[in-house]
Order: structure tokens, then C-alpha cells, then sequence
């Protein structure tokens, strides 16, 4: 058996594969992620010995998000120390005199200008050092040294250098990734290094795999050096899977939308390339290292409803997590929650077992939701229906994000929609903006976790550089095999077999402030490179500088292994003609109570058809099927959602 674990604010998803044959199981989120995982691999696997595991953690994301990270000191060149605060001088809200940026994750006095190298400063306190010299883009001897040194002197405390975690030209992107990632390494070790001993007592799991943003697998020592590599862990194995689903059904444009307890995730895929970011900000923070082009906002199934000064209703991003979770869940929660909406709406069974250890209280669900309803002056169904309203709203924010702001039309795009909330409100996000239609993939509950198992091994590297003009290529040829031998040799070195080797450069107008990662392979025309870029250009901006200069300041290199499992090797979808359908009050978009049919996913084979209104239900999640849509099943379990 090999699994994949994806931990989620609310569960920590669970699916197993043994001889192409799947298990699942969710267990309510611990404080310490580690014993969620390893509870959940010793009840998949009833204790027999696991070749691998494979997951998802937001160990990362938290600790940055919750400023636990480690006391963290900056060396840098004299007179740059206040680089990560300076910033690029932009206003997070141009319009909002009161919007502040981050704090700073080094103290001031905690930031070193360095003008000899061989003269360290005392490091009392300090749990974790980053170094980013100014030019250590282009030549990182004093960066190794001052590590040398630290190391000697230091031997405990770890060091990250700019020119290994972001070796890029601008020096606050790389400062900040480079602190970002000294600031989360002792955290992040720590916790793998305990999920490393709870998986392994008794010889439970033969090897364990973390999946990093940029959507590929590297190795558990890999993953605590370079934790900014795994900051946007989680979402990346959803996104791999709709992939895979997506050209299962020849679906050329898919956004995925990833609704879990805390947020909803959306990535863009198009003709089976996920789009992948360069430059993120986590939270007010630049990072400079690759991750699927994911938009998160906090609208989920446990995000809380509340109204604002105004006097108007708001949804999230405040949740109640897994603990105590939301009203219906009856563990002290009394705040109302989109959960408890749907639960009022009867779009969630009244009596049903969520994840299968948490009884739903439809009492509480309604008392919740009746409490707000009574300070907005409106009726319990209706204040329901207005906090399903807004968070589809907030979703299909999200959605136009990947889409129309990066000049794509999602009215061609099919949204596909997971985790256990997203059946429940993708029709709705989808219709309002004029999408195709809709996919509910099979196991939607755990396809996270799935899709863990279906990334590959991953390993990617870049280097920069500065090319004006782009007729002679030779000198970009000679980087991008450097990169791509040194790349093959790290996957080589976890064990993994190298499959393919993919590169980019980075292109931009000369003059231009921001680049895009142009698609490229080794020998190509330079041509090629320049009618990309233009094309990629033309649909990002909306026009095309023709004949003027062109300029490389990046080549980037990925090279991956084979993925654990292909989703198409797996067993097809069993049916049950026994089980027999029920009926249930539900209340519809329109406002008005419908009897809907109640349909266990399990009796539906191939080619069946379900018409709203309908509530789907599966063993980890729910699917409502509204008046005027179809939803129909496709040769792979999904289900194709129309209107």
C-alpha cells in the first residue's frame, strides 16, 4: 500500500492504493499535525507495513500565518539591513491609510550588515540564520563562507543563503524567501522530524515523500531545508489530480476549485499545463520559489458568518476550524458557519456523520443560524441562503482571479470542484459566471490526498542572467544544461529514475519591470522564444511592443520522476443497485422549499443521470444538485454537472 495524506484545517484526508484498489478515511485535524497522519496510516493500513507515504502539510503555512517561526538573524551586505522592511515602497491598499504591511519576520536588531566576512557577529538567542548578500546572484563566495563559518562556530543552528534557496536578480524578492525560509526551518524540522518517528515505530512506512508548491514530491530532509519550497503544500495535490481527471475527459480548460472546512483554492489549467507562479506573497511576504498559481480565499465550509459595522452580512475569512468547529458539529461552536447553512437548507442531511466521526446536530445548526438572522431582521432560511450567497460570491472572486485578471475567458472553462464542501456550491460559482459546466471528480472528499499520489518526483532550479536580445542563444543553452544536469542529479540522488526535463526563460521587454516564464527546450529558434513570449504577452496585457528589444534575466529548470500511481491505472467505480434512493425537503437557489431526491454516489455507474433537484451524497462529501441542472456520470466516476 502506498497513501497519501493531506492535512486540511478541519480533517486530514487519507487515501490508499494497494494492487490499483482505493481506501479512504478522514480524522479530525490535531493540533499536532503529526498525529493525525500517523493515526490515519495505522487505520488505512490496519498495520501492515506501508511502502510509502506521501503528504500534504501546512505545517509551513501555519507557523508563518500564526508568526511561530524561529528567531531569526539577517546577515547582509552594510547598509541593506533594511531591506525586507523597505520593500518596493507600494501601500498593500492604495485607498486605505490604516492598511500596514507585515511585520518584519527579523527583528531590527537582529540584522547584521556585514562589511568582513570573516568578522562574526554574536548570535545569542538566534535559532536560525539567513544570509543574502546583495550580488550573491552572481557570485555567492562570501555567502559560502560566512555559512562555513557559522556552521563551525554554530554548528546547531541552520543557515539559509540566498544563492542556493532564490539565486535571482531583485534583492528584496530573494531577501525576503531567503528569510522566509531560515525563519520556518527549525519549525518545519521539528515536525517532520516527529512525523518521521511516529510513521516509522514498528516499521510502519518504508519512506515518506512532501509535496512542494510547484506541484512535484521532494524527500523529508529536502522539505525541512527548504520549507518556503512547501508552503502552498497542500493545494498543489488537488490541483495535480483535476489535471489528470481533466485530460481523462478531454477537457482542454478546467479550473480547479478546492473547497475545504478553512478556504477554497482555484488554479487555471489549461490543455493539461497547470499554471505555475514565480513570484507569490504568502501573507504580505515575496517568495521567489515556484508554486501552482493558486488563489485561496477564506470562504469554506467552517468560515464563520458575521456582520460587519455597516450592518451588512460578511462571510469569513474568520473560521471555526475543526475545533470547536462549526454549531452543528456540537462541540461548544455558536458562531454560524456556511457548514450550518446547509445544514439548515437541508442540502446537508440533518442527521448525517461528517468525515465519519462527527454526528451533524441540525438543532444547533438552526439556533446558530436563527441568532444571526434575528440582527439582520431576516428569517432562518433566508439569513441561510444569504451566507451561501456571499460565500459563492467571495469564490467566484477567486475564480475571475486565474481567469479574466490574466486575460483568460472562463466562459469556456469547466469548473472542477472538490473537497468536502465543493459539490455544494460549485453550480452556483460556476453559473454566475457563464462557465460550461461542472465536475465533481470521483473520492472529490479526499482528491487532495489523491492527488498526492499522483505528483512526481520534483526537483527545480534557476539561475539568472542578463541577455539583451535574443538571435544567439548559445550562452542560454550552456546555463540551461547546467541547470538541467544539476537538477537530473538531485532526482537521481532520492532514488528516483529521471523522466523529463522541462525549462523556461524568463522574458521581458527591455525596460519592463516584470517578466514571464516563456515554455522552452534546449536548441530552440530564437523565434520560437520571441512569438511565445508575444503570444503569452498579448493575452496578459492586451498588446505587443513589436520589434523592440527583448531581454533573458532567468532560466529555469524542472526535472521529474515517475509519479507513485497514474489515476488511470486505478480500479473503475463499483456500483450498488441496492441501495434505493430517499427524498428530503431541500430549499433551492431560488429561495423556495423543493423535494429533492437523495442519491448515494455509490449506486451510480457510468452513463447514470441525476436531475435537480438532487443531493448526491458520498461517503466524504456532498453534491447539490439544484433545479434546471443534470448531472451525469462519466466513464471515470465523475460527474459531469450541466444546465
Amino acid at each position: 500500500m502506498i497513501i497519501g495524506a493531506d492535512v486540511g484545517g478541519t480533517f486530514t484526508d487519507l487515501v490508499g492504493v494497494n494492487n490499483g484498489m482505493i481506501s479512504t478515511l478522514k480524522v479530525p485535524t490535531s493540533s499536532i499535525q503529526s498525529d493525525a497522519v500517523a493515526e490515519g496510516v495505522r487505520r488505512l493500513s490496519g498495520g501492515s507495513t506501508v511502502r510509502a507515504v506521501v503528504h500534504g502539510t501546512t505545517v509551513a503555512t501555519n507557523a508563518l500565518l500564526e508568526r511561530r517561526g524561529a528567531r531569526t538573524a539577517l546577515l547582509t551586505d552594510k547598509g541593506f539591513e533594511d531591506v525586507i522592511e523597505i520593500g518596493r515602497q507600494d501601500r498593500p491598499s492604495l485607498y486605505d491609510p490604516f492598511a500596514d504591511r507585515p511585520v518584519a519576520l527579523v527583528a531590527r536588531a537582529d540584522r547584521v550588515g556585514v562589511s568582513d566576512p570573516t568578522d562574526l557577529p554574536e548570535l545569542d538567542g538566534i535559532a536560525a540564520v539567513a544570509i543574502a548578500m546583495i550580488d550573491a546572484h552572481s557570485d555567492d563566495r562570501v555567502e559560502q563562507l560566512l555559512r562555513q563559518r557559522l556552521m563551525t562556530s554554530h554548528p546547531s543552528v541552520p543557515v539559509s543563503i540566498s544563492s542556493e534557496v532564490a539565486p535571482e536578480f531583485r534583492e528584496f524578492e530573494r531577501v525576503s524567501t531567503t528569510v522566509l525560509n531560515a525563519y520556518l526551518t527549525p519549525v518545519t524540522a521539528e515536525y517532520l522530524s516527529q512525523l518521521e518517528d511516529e510513521l516509522g515505530a514498528g516499521r510502519l512506512v518504508s519512506s515518506v515523500s512532501i509535496m512542494r508548491s510547484s506541484g512535484g514530491l521532494m524527500s523529508m530532509s529536502d522539505a525541512a531545508a527548504l520549507p518556503a519550497a512547501v508552503l502552498l503544500s497542500g493545494p498543489a495535490g488537488g490541483v495535480v489530480a483535476a489535471r489528470a481527471v481533466a485530460t481523462q475527459l478531454g477537457r482542454e480548460i478546467v479550473i480547479s476549485f478546492d473547497m475545504g472546512g478553512t478556504s477554497t483554492d482555484v488554479c487555471f489549467i489549461e490543455r493539461g499545463i497547470i499554471d505555475v507562479s514565480y513570484e507569490r506573497s504568502i501573507d504580505g511576504y515575496a517568495c521567489r520559489l515556484p508554486s501552482v498559481g493558486v488563489e485561496t480565499v477564506g470562504a469554506g465550509g467552517g468560515s464563520i458568518a458575521w456582520i460587519d459595522p455597516g450592518g451588512s452580512l460578511r462571510v469569513g475569512p474568520q473560521s471555526a476550524g475543526a475545533d470547536p468547529g462549526p454549531a452543528c458539529y456540537g462541540r461548544g461552536g455558536r458562531a454560524p458557519t456556511v457548514t450550518d447553512a446547509n445544514v439548515v437548507l437541508g442540502r446537508i442531511d440533518p442527521a448525517a456523520t461528517l468525515g465519519g466521526s462527527v454526528d451533524v446536530d441540525y438543532q444547533l445548526a438552526v439556533e446558530a443560524v436563527r441568532r444571526l438572522g434575528d440582527e439582520l431582521g431576516l428569517s432562518t432560511t433566508a439569513t441561510a441562503l444569504g451566507v451561501c450567497r456571499i460565500a459563492e460570491d467571495v469564490m467566484a472572486g477567486a475564480v475571475r482571479s486565474v481567469s479574466v485578471d490574466r486575460g483568460a475567458d472562463p466562459s469556456g472553462a469547466v469548473l472542477m470542484a472538490y473537497g468536502g464542501a465543493g459539490g455544494l456550491h460549485a453550480t452556483a460559482v460556476a453559473r454566475s459566471l457563464g462557465m460550461a459546466g461542472v465536475i465533481i471528480p470521483a473520492h472529490a472528499g479526499v482528491f487532495s490526498a489523491l492527488g498526492l499520489l499522483a505528483a512526481p518526483p520534483r526537483s527545480d532550479a534557476v539561475a539568472a542572467v542578463h541577455v539583451v536580445g535574443i538571435d544567439d542563444l548559445v550562452d542560454i543553452q550552456r546555463v540551461a544544461s547546467t541547470l538541467g544536469a544539476a537538477t537530473t542529479a538531485e532526482i537521481l540522488a532520492a532514488g528516483h529514475e529521471p523522466i523529463r526535463t522541462d525549462w523556461w526563460l524568463d522574458v521581458r521587454y527591455v525596460g519592463q519591470s516584470h517578466e514571464i516564464a516563456v515554455p522552452w527546450n534546449d536548441g530552440r529558434d530564437p523565434r520560437v522564444v520571441v512569438d511565445r513570449f508575444e503570444n503569452l504577452h498579448r493575452r496578459r496585457n492586451g498588446f505587443v511592443r513589436t520589434g523592440d528589444p527583448i531581454e533573458i534575466v532567468a532560466v529555469r529548470s524542472s526535472t521529474y520522476g515517475s509519479a507513485p500511481i497514474a489515476l488511470e491505472s486505478l480500479a473503475g467505480v463499483t456500483t450498488s443497485s441496492e441501495v434505493a434512493a430517499g427524498r428530503r425537503i431541500v430549499v433551492s437557489a431560488s429561495g423556495g422549499p423543493v423535494e429533492a431526491a437523495i442519491v448515494p454516489r455509490a449506486m451510480l455507474g457510468p452513463g447514470a443521470t441525476v436531475m435537480g433537484p438532487a443531493v448526491i451524497e458520498d461517503a466524504d462529501a456532498t453534491t447539490f444538485i439544484d433545479t434546471g441542472e443534470c448531472a451525469t456520470v462519466a466513464f471515470n466516476g465523475a460527474l459531469e454537472v450541466s444546465w
